[in-house]
């Protein structure tokens, strides 16, 4: 495991496992990859460590993890984590087994990840209350069909900020004996102690995340990093900053000071000759 605030972070809403996850990569980046992704959390992926445990050298591994962030498996970068006393910005290193694109990688640094639109279907909280009923109270305890009949009742119980203790305290408390018909009975209860409106206002925490280039580290705006990699870094020319009529550019700053001192000393100290003075 790495240091605190090193190390492996999942990416969030990725697809289920499956053989073809990292099919589009290279042998050597598709194994690696396929050993990143099931290293836990703040697993040190760093290349030193990587390489103790993998076939590879370092300079392969480095080139390797420059390759799956070009593909859109890793990102590195910084986050903020905040408590009552301090802000601590700590280092990052996010993968993600399902691929992504620059997009999905800029809204995740400001917080806001896309919906997924092929996650494999779940249950809901609701329905997954109603399956667990019997464990509670064997008396109340339904078939699936009950479960997926009810579960729309659940989720307005939800909705209106009830928690589950709440829901089973009010199905399972003082139950007759015996229960002749449990979905009748929870139907019943669902309906008839359905308790009044009290959400909360959703309070949106603010994410303070950053990445950087892959190459140079340096930091920089999502759509700046395409691909993982800063523009200098593929190759693109960056413009000097224009400034006002007679500005020095940087790269003539040097030069241009020594003319300006070599103007501001003496004459007689720049030629080593002894000044004559002259008799009235």
């Amino acid at each position: 495991m790495a240091n605190p605030g090193y190390g492996k972070r999942s990416a969030p809403s990725q697809l289920p496992r499956s053989e073809r996850d990292f099919a589009h990569l290279p042998p050597r980046e598709a194994s690696i990859a396929a050993y990143l992704d099931h290293l836990p959390d703040g697993a040190d992926i760093s290349v030193k460590t990587l390489a103790k445990v993998l076939p590879y050298g370092q300079c392969a591994l480095r080139t390797a993890l420059n390759r799956l962030q070009g593909a859109g498996h890793l990102r590195r970068g910084s986050e903020c984590v905040a408590n009552d006393e301090v802000l601590l910005w700590v280092t990052r290193t996010f993968f993600s087994r399902t691929a992504r694109d620059d997009t999905w990688w800029a809204a995740f640094t400001r917080g806001d990840v896309p919906p997924e639109q092929h996650q494999r279907p779940t249950r809901s909280r609701a329905f997954v209350l109603l399956a667990a009923l019997g464990r509670a109270a064997p008396a109340l305890t339904l078939s699936a069909a009950d479960c997926a009949a009810l579960e729309p009742r659940v989720a307005d119980w939800f909705s209106r900020g009830a928690t589950e203790a709440e829901v089973l305290h009010a199905l399972t408390e003082g139950l007759p004996t015996p229960v002749h018909h449990a979905a009748a009975l929870v139907r019943r209860r669902l309906a008839d102690k359905m308790p009044p409106e009290r959400v909360a206002p959703a309070q949106r925490r603010t994410l303070l995340r950053t990445l950087e280039c892959g190459e140079c580290h340096a930091p920089g705006s999502p759509e700046a990093l395409i691909g993982g990699r800063c523009g200098p870094c593929r190759g693109t020319p960056v413009d000097a900053p224009a400034g006002p009529a007679g500005t020095v550019p940087a790269t003539g700053v040097r030069s241009r000071m020594s003319e300006v001192r070599a103007a501001m000393t003496p004459r007689s100290e720049r030629t080593g000759r002894p000044t004559r003075s002259r008799l009235p």
